[in-house]
């Protein structure tokens, strides 16, 4: 198996390569792609075997690891969280599209194999339109989780050409949108009394309080 490496830039992205893309992930396909972050790797969160088949990928425990999703906007969120109060969804109307992760209480929505022990999943509105259109032409989220690289100095990948080389072999499409960042979005644990800061990454608390 050799992946696909689609170009597809943020401004105006190419209608027919979505709907190629977005295929390829309702048929249980894995895809690569930039995100207002780092760049991303994901599939549909409704296919199981897409879902273990990143896990192998990447190493992940599926019982131990934290998920998170990719949802087209605000609206939808509600579909897969349980109940957000007031002070929360404040924050992420701010914060939404942009470079956060809410993690919030899951609602039965979410496939079983997503939940954390916690019952938790993490949320994001990335303000890139490439996952964002994805998502809306697949009609539901996509799991989501970043492109690790095993460099000490550079954390995440941000060269698409690279990205390619590595998992030209693993993924089904890569879609290169030039250059990412090589920061993460900021996690912010919304499931407690307080806001808890788990990674601080692009996007400041301070700016959505």
């Amino acid at each position: 198996m050799s992946a696909e490496l689609i170009r597809l830039y943020e401004e105006n992205p190419d209608p027919d390569k979505i709907r190629q893309i977005a295929k390829t992930l309702r048929d249980g396909g894995v895809v690569i792609y930039p995100t207002d972050t780092v760049y991303g790797m994901g599939c549909d969160i409704m296919n199981l075997r897409a879902v273990e088949r990143i896990c192998k990928i990447k190493g992940i425990n599926p019982k131990k690891h934290n998920f998170s999703i990719i949802c087209a906007d605000l609206s939808t969120i509600s579909q897969f969280t349980k109940l957000i109060n007031k002070p929360v969804f404040k924050m992420m109307k701010k914060g939404l599209p942009g470079p956060f992760t809410f993690i919030l209480d899951a609602s039965n929505q979410v496939p079983k194999i997503l939940h954390s022990k916690k019952k938790t999943i993490g949320i994001r509105v990335p303000s890139h339109n490439v996952p964002r259109l994805l998502v809306e032409e697949l009609g539901h989220p996509i799991l989501t989780t970043s492109i690790n690289d095993e460099d000490e100095v550079i954390e995440y990948s941000t060269d698409p050409e690279l990205i390619f080389e590595k998992y030209e072999h693993l993924v089904d499409i890569v879609i290169d949108g030039g250059y990412g960042q090589n920061i993460a979005s900021t996690v912010l644990d919304c499931t407690g009394d307080q806001v808890e800061v788990l990674r601080q990454g692009l996007g400041k608390l301070e700016d959505i309080e």
